[in-house]
């Protein structure tokens, strides 16, 4: 029999999950809506379609994430995600910051997609486990789906990086 100890932890690893669910909802949301600028930007197609592709993804997450505020009976809503907030921020920035056509551009590009991308795949891994732990099986499926696809965005970016960028660079 389950204790009111342990009634009231599960109750707030709950709260907690949700919010880090809603912490990350919004933080796609926001990475969809500032890819489009940030893909304009680029000056090598392979960014601009590493960008397209990543907006495509961004809308692919929203829907799982969707999906699992479900499966945990949540109402689904999101809370601003600061840490997103600011590497959007700093992306945007970037861009005023650079020369258009510029490998400098390129670079701090590739650097605040790299930042979401480390960002998001610390918060779907933990998530993945927390949700495991939880017994929440599907949704931690679900969101693995993504951590995978984080990553592969992520090594997408890098090998753009050692291709294109740090070639003209030498």
């Amino acid at each position: 029999m389950e204790t009111q100890t342990m009634k009231a932890t599960n109750l707030k690893l709950k709260e907690f999950f949700v919010n880090q669910l809603r912490d990350i909802y919004w933080a796609e949301k926001k990475l969809f809506s500032a890819l489009p600028k940030l893909q304009e930007a680029a000056t090598t197609p392979e960014l601009k379609d590493a960008f397209g592709q990543n907006r495509n993804q961004a809308q692919t997450h929203v829907d799982r994430l969707e999906q699992v505020f479900g499966m945990v009976n949540e109402k689904v809503n999101s809370g601003k995600c600061p840490a997103i907030a600011d590497i959007v921020e700093e992306g945007v920035d970037m861009i005023g910051e650079t020369n258009k056509g510029s490998v400098q551009r390129d670079t701090g590009l590739i650097f605040a997609g790299k930042k979401a991308e480390h960002y998001k795949i610390a918060t779907y891994d933990a998530m993945v486990n927390l949700a495991n732990n939880m017994g929440y099986r599907q949704a931690a499926d679900i969101l693995g789906e993504t951590l995978a696809d984080d990553k592969a965005a992520d090594a997408l970016l890098t090998r753009i990086a050692e291709k294109n960028i740090n070639y003209k660079l030498n």
